[in-house]
């Protein structure tokens, strides 16, 4: 099941880097969760051709991500802002020294981007 998370978070973030033929196929696999068998007859092309097609696919878009680091930057901004969530909810009101650390998580969120 991770791959399949992380196939999917390749795709939403480098799937419009693939040429349509790539997206179409992809997308059946990960998004629509069709079997390989299914694609293939619906493609006219071997099982093979598909298991390749998608493998090469992944391995484009993790070379992708292994220059850009958008899912990683992603993961970052989502758990600094959990981060301010969990301090907001831990107190009725801010005192000062929870407002610095606010104010500096607030920061290091905006330097990620």
């Amino acid at each position: 099941m991770d791959d399949k998370i992380r196939q999917g978070d390749l795709y939403d973030f480098y799937g419009m880097l693939l040429n349509e033929h790539q997206r179409s196929i992809y997308e059946d696999y990960v998004l629509n969760d069709l079997s390989l068998g299914e694609i293939a007859e619906n493609e006219g092309i071997s099982r093979q051709g598909v298991h390749d097609l998608v493998k090469r696919c992944t391995q484009q878009m993790e070379s992708f991500e292994a220059k850009m680091h958008l899912i990683m930057k992603f993961q970052l901004v989502r758990e600094n802002v959990n981060r301010i969530n969990q301090l907001l909810d831990s107190s009725d009101e801010l005192p000062r020294d929870r407002r610095l650390d606010l104010q500096k998580l607030t920061r290091e969120i905006l330097e990620e981007i």
